[in-house]
């Protein structure tokens, strides 16, 4: 899959998110090493603390199907005018899988850059960090 099929797939989970609240639509694209995608939108709760982001949703979608040590890139994208960065919780929660994750993030025109996540989230703690 290309950058930019990675980027429209998660622009397609965008009308999925569940967002009464902050009405701000979130959609994620999650790529495997083994070419297995995985999607997810933002869906928010009335208990703010219990939303959960379109970033974490692709995650916990592809831990529940046995990948953990083997994601690729994610896609992360938004309909706003600056570029749909991942919350920091969301960093900490890729990190702990994927240190090494490059991460396309994209705003409303559909316009995004690549970074890895080391750059969005410096000297991350990890499950290396316990040892």
């Amino acid at each position: 899959m290309t950058e930019r099929e990675l980027v429209d797939l998660a622009f397609t989970m965008l009308e999925r998110s569940y967002v009464p609240y902050s009405h701000f639509p979130v959609g994620a694209a999650l790529e495997c090493a083994d070419g297995t995608v995985f999607t997810g939108c933002n869906v928010e709760n009335a208990a703010y603390g219990s939303t959960i982001c379109a970033e974490r949703t692709a995650a916990v979608k592809a831990v529940s199907e046995g990948h953990r040590d083997d994601f690729v890139r994610i896609a992360i994208v938004g309909n706003s005018t600056d570029y749909c960065w991942p919350c920091g919780a969301c960093r900490q929660f890729l990190f702990e899988f994927a240190p090494g994750l490059e991460c396309l993030v994209a705003r409303g025109d559909r316009e995004y850059v690549k970074l890895p996540l080391r750059e969005l989230l410096p000297h991350g703690f990890g499950p290396k960090s316990l040892l």
